[in-house]
């Protein structure tokens, strides 16, 4: 058998399993195991024990948990709250202005966090009811905070960002810098399109009213403001040391779960339950994390030995006659079907040790391109039938919040995703401006 049709046999397998439900990891490491086996015989069974070797000797593995860990102390102390109340008070006598400070609130949380799903369940839990509360459509609401939401993977200190760094042995701070603008041009587009629906059609997202307006008094817009600010001090200081080389990427980790833990300590919400919630969330996250780069290390590394990657570039450049360009795209619509059904970190684990050592072989920047990758999670998390936000804003929103509602709300959104994606192909520079600023280069 030839080492095309053996990663074919691979790859074919590791999907057929993944729709069994299986969890990630275990298929992905079943499958590596295994073919190792078959292919080296008893030599192969170390392939998986050397990448267990390589993950605990990764320093950077650190981050993971203690970002994790940070962005859930801001949640469950209830500071991540005080952020969307500021947003209401200050935001609230716009039209539309709960969803542009939802939309606020989700980069922030995701600042915090680093995770889409964490955005999502605040913003279901938080923004969601008050918004239908005043009368916002829910198809706008839905759209709002899986939209929001999707920011989680891309703006510093995004944990998949890591995890793509650590994968494709690409720089973290570099990565970190190219996700910021892309990130912000994503949420710039949604605050557009609300600002000019809402004028269009003044139902969508009613102003508060005036009576209400006026039961708020300036010294509690200032109490509020000074609460809604702290937790967006404790993120940009993180990321502010770390960029000016005075901490380094584990460090700022270490400043940014300290500091969220002592603000929280400092505002009488740090209690035995807060603690327990936020250790028990970070443990469980921060091991599946651990266990997919384990799996993908060993997958990726049976992958290298067959030669699998000269097979696809053979594939898309000399039987296919691709251009580089055709590459990238093809690419890019593999990850879109794949996010029907798979999580951003099991696309990951699957697709780069076949994508990323072709993108630099074909002159594409590997950080760029690290961009690419999560813009595009973000649309197929989104895109109906399969959508990974879709499901899990079903499985949080109210009753009242149809599947047929969310499959609605999403549409203009992910035209505006696909309208970035395309500027962020087109102009490179969006994405590489910080890193080369900074960086030189």
């Amino acid at each position: 058998m030839s080492h095309e049709m053996i990663a074919l046999l691979m790859f074919s397998s590791l999907l057929l399993l993944l729709l069994t439900g299986q969890r990630v990891f275990g298929v992905v490491g079943f499958v590596g195991a295994v073919a190792s086996l078959f292919l080296w015989g008893d030599g192969g069974a170390e392939m998986p024990f050397n990448a267990s070797i390589v993950l605990l000797n990764w320093f950077p593995m650190l981050t993971l948990p203690l970002f994790i860990f940070m962005g859930y102390i801001l949640s469950e102390s209830g500071i991540a709250d005080d952020l969307y109340k500021m947003l209401h008070v200050w935001m609230g006598p716009l039209r539309g202005g709960l969803a542009i400070g939802t939309v606020v609130l989700m980069v922030a949380i995701s600042a915090m966090n680093g995770l889409s799903v964490a955005g999502m369940a605040i913003g279901t839990s938080i923004a969601l009811p008050e918004m239908l509360k005043r009368g916002y459509d829910k198809k706008m609401v839905t759209g709002v905070i899986q939209a929001g939401s999707s920011l989680g993977i891309m703006v510093p200190p995004s944990i998949v960002l890591v995890l793509y760094g650590m994968i494709a042995r690409q720089p973290v701070s570099q990565l970190w810098l190219a996700g910021v603008l892309p990130g912000l041009l994503f949420a710039v587009l949604f605050i557009g399109y609300i600002v000019i629906r809402c004028f269009i059609q003044k139902d969508l997202g009613p102003a508060l009213s005036a009576e209400e307006r006026a039961q708020i008094t300036w010294s509690e817009k200032m109490r509020l403001l000074r609460a809604g600010v702290l937790p967006l001090i404790i993120v940009f200081t993180v990321t502010g040391l770390f960029m000016m080389g005075v901490t380094s990427l584990v460090e700022s980790s270490a400043v940014g779960a300290g500091a969220a833990t002592l603000a929280a300590l400092a505002n009488r919400r740090l209690s035995f339950k807060v603690l327990d919630s936020a250790l028990h969330k970070t443990l469980s996250v921060s091991c599946m994390f651990m266990w997919i780069i384990l799996a993908a290390l060993c997958f990726g590394a049976v992958f290298d030995g067959l030669g699998a990657v000269h097979a696809i570039e053979i594939l898309f450049l000399d039987e296919w006659g691709l251009s580089p360009w055709g590459v990238l795209i093809m690419m890019q619509v593999s990850y879109i079907i794949m996010g029907m059904f798979l999580d951003d970190t099991a696309m990951l684990v699957i697709v780069a040790p076949l994508y990323i050592p072709l993108i630099i072989e074909l002159g594409f920047n590997p950080v760029w391109y690290g961009v690419l990758y999560t813009v595009t999670c973000q649309i197929a998390y989104m895109t109906p039938p399969f959508g990974y936000n879709l499901f899990l804003m079903k499985a949080m929103a109210p009753k009242e919040v149809t599947l047929v509602d969310i499959y609605g709300s999403i549409v203009p959104f992910v035209i505006l995703m696909v309208i970035g994606l395309g500027l962020v192909m087109a102009f490179p520079q969006i994405a590489l401006y910080l890193p080369q600023l900074y960086f030189g280069g």
